[in-house]
């Protein structure tokens, strides 16, 4: 039997963060290791039990889990999101609206979900983010992170790429550049090889490449690394 996905869950709700633990350590494949009511606790936390996955809430006293996920993906060996040694982190927000959100998705998480999310979304959601996959589910919150990341690309446009972010673009090879442009569609690796003719097993393989060149840990990280630099613009 494979190791369960470890999770730590970071909320200052008690409730909230009981009921989560019991929808996870329902399932075969995962477990809670350790709780957190504040961001200070929940660094302490990750030092402690190493877990695969942290479910961040935003809002918490001490040390908000904005600040929280930087630190901690910061402190993950040299680099942040790409690190091998740090966790996955999954932002919980109560608002869709809440902006926050995406400038966690800056500071190194995989993705985020509402507070109110079915539990079966949750845990799929927390596979998929171990897998590399996208965790922004609802259509609403997938528009507030478009609109945000769009208005920046506006603005990345208008200037050339740093030193920095044309070295890690120029790694790509013009395929790869298509697929990391048509990976900021949101689209799956399927849709993706649908609409450029290719097998998806090659849109994968494509896609492991993109990730392993930019030095990000996963397609949400190689999405905003996209709009940052200006190669989106739509």
């Amino acid at each position: 039997m494979e190791t369960p996905i470890s999770v730590l869950l970071a909320d200052d709700q008690a409730l909230l963060r009981a009921g989560f633990a019991m929808v996870i350590d329902s399932q075969q494949d995962m477990r809670v290791v350790a709780q957190a009511g504040t961001g200070v606790e929940a660094l302490e936390a990750v030092g402690e039990h190493r877990p695969d996955v942290v479910l961040m809430d935003i809002r918490m006293p001490e040390l908000d889990g904005l600040e929280a996920t930087r630190r901690l993906l910061d402190d993950a060996g040299d680099g942040g999101p790409g690190t091998a040694d740090a966790p996955t982190v999954i932002v919980l927000t109560t608002f869709d609206t809440d902006e926050y959100a995406v400038e966690a998705l800056r500071a190194g998480a995989s993705g985020f979900l509402l507070k109110d999310v079915q539990p079966e979304v949750l845990l799929d959601s927390i596979r998929t983010a171990v897998d590399g996959g996208a965790v922004i589910a609802p259509t609403t919150t997938r528009r507030l992170l478009d609109q945000t990341l769009l208005d920046d690309a506006r603005s990345a446009r208008s200037r050339e790429p740093d030193a920095a972010q044309r070295a890690r673009l120029g790694t790509l090879t013009s395929r790869e550049r298509e697929i990391l442009v048509e990976m900021a569609t949101g689209d799956s690796n399927g849709e993706i090889a649908a609409r450029l003719f290719l097998s998806e097993a090659t849109v994968k393989t494509h896609v492991a490449h993109v990730l392993a060149k930019l030095g990000v840990r996963d397609r949400v990280q190689a999405v905003v690394f996209a709009y940052d630099s200006g190669l989106v613009d739509r």
